[in-house]
């Protein structure tokens, strides 16, 4: 009894939109007025303590376990709820009481490969159903609303690219290289050599596989390597493409220093990442199932750490819409495949999926969370950039 009444204290301000709870004994309630957007149904409770120790994982593993469902008009139900979660000033995923300090994390380069693994490492078989063809698991950009995903992201490597007004001949690192999109644009399209890194085996298989097919093994070369410990001249651009929120809060300032160590001293990086405006955070069912030692920094920590390399911001660009529109296509494919998908992995699997993938669009709707892009050069350098911007989108 005691259990049912805390949880309708905590409802009661956890939504800005009209929601009806369904509890395991058979009763309903309904919070706010109006139409109802979406419902949320416990099949069993789930305890009320370890929601308070921790809402993100107690709820995200009941979603799992299937102990709660989640329905509604939309087509995107938990990224409604979650959307109407964050949006609340009330909302039990931002009253103080819930909230912790921020945890301590290994992130060796041991520790490290080994989270980009269990994420990455999942299987080239898996992403090629629900990514699109260009095999691009970050931000897309949108320069028109009826762009294909694949257009977009072929946008985004571009829109990247051009930021650095490349000169052919010229060398580039692309730090966390994913599947290899963006530096064997650079290198085919702009005629820079490029070498890309990864931790992730399965990526360094298909980007190598990629290199020999296309014939391009004199301008590109990858490597599975930690950025902490890769050997090489100084390279005129670098770029980092949903990199810096693996590297954990205590070496972010060690990055952006490593970032100004491997850049020429008249370099330019394009620097792209998930970042926080309110302050940096983790949260505990992410870092649990599905990034391993994730941090989403803060911008103003962000800047703390790139003034303290000694780099200097030359322009900055938030795209937060665009990873929103970008979730919301993985969630729509994902779904579509779903019976492909069972016959790789379990129900429970899927069930993460779709939560994370959907908790992923709510927080960029909502203004939880955004995506920018860091224009850096070293010190008062860049001479080599325009001095407008009109050059990025020529």
């Amino acid at each position: 009894m005691l259990e049912k009444t805390l949880y309708k204290q905590m409802f009661a301000h956890s939504f800005n939109i009209p929601v009806t709870v369904n509890y395991w004994d058979g009763t309903s309630d309904t919070y706010g007025e109006g139409p109802v957007q979406a419902e949320i149904t416990f099949k069993k409770a789930v305890s009320v303590r370890e929601i308070a120790k921790n809402a993100s994982l107690a709820l995200g593993e009941a979603y799992m376990r299937g102990d709660i469902e989640i329905t509604g008009p939309s087509d995107r139900p938990i990224q409604t709820v979650l959307t109407a979660a964050y949006e609340s000033a009330e909302s039990f995923m931002r009253n103080s009481k819930f909230m912790r300090v921020i945890p301590k994390q290994s992130h060796s380069e041991k520790a490290s490969k080994h989270d980009v693994q269990k994420h990455y490492d999942v299987g080239n078989d898996f992403y090629k159903l629900w990514l699109d063809p260009t095999m691009t698991y970050s931000c897309a950009y949108f320069e028109h609303d009826d762009d294909t995903l694949e257009q977009a992201q072929i946008n985004k490597v571009h829109h990247i690219l051009k930021k650095l007004n490349p000169q052919p001949g010229r060398t580039l690192l692309d730090i966390g290289c994913g599947w290899g999109t963006l530096m064997l644009t650079a290198a085919k399209e702009y005629g820079l050599h490029v070498v890309g890194i990864t931790l992730s085996e399965e990526q360094l298989k298909f980007v190598q596989r990629r290199i020999d097919d296309e014939g391009l093994g004199d301008l590109a070369e990858v490597h599975l390597v930690d950025y902490r410990e890769l050997k090489h001249e100084p390279f005129d651009y670098i770029t980092s493409v949903g990199m810096f929120e693996h590297v954990g809060q205590e070496n972010l300032g060690a990055y952006f220093k490593d970032v100004a160590k491997l850049m020429a001293d008249d370099g330019v990086a394009l620097i792209h990442g998930i970042t926080r405006q309110q302050g940096g955070a983790t949260n505990a069912w992410l870092t649990k199932y599905i990034f391993p030692g994730g941090y989403i920094p803060g911008l103003t920590e962000n800047m703390g750490h790139i003034i303290d390399a000694g780099l200097q911001v030359n322009d900055m660009e938030a795209l937060r819409r665009h990873y929103q529109k970008t979730t919301e296509i993985w969630d729509e494919n994902f779904h579509a495949v779903h019976d492909q998908v069972l016959k790789l992995h379990d129900e429970e699997f899927i069930r993460m999926w779709d939560i994370y993938l959907q908790a992923c669009s709510s927080s960029f709707e909502s203004g939880n969370i955004d995506v920018i892009q860091y224009l850096l050069t070293k010190g008062a350098s860049g001479k080599d950039l325009p001095m407008t911007r009109d050059y990025m989108y020529k």
